[in-house]
């Protein structure tokens, strides 16, 4: 009685497993799907088709005749930029929070965190008086801005995981006569490369994804992201579906890869410091 009731828990277990993950990949794959489909057949009689009646590639070439691929080499540069850059200065910001004892240390890093809270509506408007003033729009530049809304999140990841490093082979380092850099460098850093890994690879997405700041600061087409390029892809009175769902499916591939080649060090990212030695 017991192994049969066991049985049915485990196939309702993983039947729900199995409807979940449906859910949460459908629209992924509806995406895909419709990216291959005229325009006549997206909407219409035929717009529940999975296979359409004339697959075609015009969405793709018409894709890479625009401004896709200048827009994702500024995602790629920008995200690049942003994701070096933050996870160099949190290296260091999260070590002293971690090691260093002074007044206010975990008050210091509850503000590191509240600004990661405040939306970018918000500050949207002071960062462009800002750009204008300085002259830094439609530029680069706006890996600055970036690098503040993602630098709490990856300071906080990294506080955890150099907190775990034992204090004594900091100590025996040092009885060695290696210096504190050289201690960071070679003892530290390796220890904590998980968190590294995981801190970077948030970034990195994050920064990919990132839209209003993209549209608001680089209004030249030439410096648009590709989320920005996106949302241009429409006419007077319609939006190119097609190239839409197209441009989707090739902005999506560059974070499914980096998902998929580190899925091991995200996971050991987030969950080291879950339990408790």
């Amino acid at each position: 009685m017991i192994p049969c009731k066991r049985r049915i828990q485990n196939i309702l277990f993983y039947t729900a497993i199995a409807l979940y993950l449906f859910i949460i990949i459908f629209p992924f794959i509806w995406v895909l799907i419709t990216s291959f489909k005229p325009e006549t057949e997206i909407f219409g009689a035929n717009a529940l088709k999975i296979v359409a009646d004339q697959p075609t590639l015009e969405h793709y070439t018409a894709l890479f005749r625009a401004n896709i691929l200048n827009a994702l080499k500024n995602s790629l540069i920008i995200s690049c930029i942003t994701t070096t850059y933050v996870t160099f200065v949190a290296a260091f910001c999260a070590y002293s929070i971690a090691r260093l004892q002074f007044v206010g240390k975990r008050l210091l890093l509850a503000v590191v965190l509240a600004t990661s809270m405040f939306p970018q509506m918000i500050v949207v408007g002071p960062i462009y008086r800002t750009f204008v003033n300085l002259g830094w729009t439609n530029s680069y530049m706006i890996t600055l801005p970036y690098s503040m809304i993602s630098l709490p999140v990856a300071i906080y990841i990294l506080v955890t995981h150099f907190a775990k490093v034992p204090k004594e082979m900091e100590e025996s380092a040092f009885m060695d006569g290696a210096s504190k850099w050289e201690t960071f460098i070679k003892i530290i850093l390796p220890l904590a490369m998980p968190g590294l890994f995981t801190s970077a690879i948030i970034t990195f997405i994050g920064v990919w994804n990132e839209f209003l700041l993209s549209l608001t600061l680089n209004s030249d087409a030439s410096y648009h992201t590709a989320p920005v390029a996106i949302s241009y892809l429409r006419g007077q009175f319609e939006i190119f579906w097609g190239q839409v769902t197209a441009a989707t499916v090739i902005v999506t591939i560059p974070t499914l890869i980096i998902v998929i080649l580190f899925q091991r060090q995200i996971i050991s990212g987030l969950t080291s410091g879950a339990v408790k030695e």
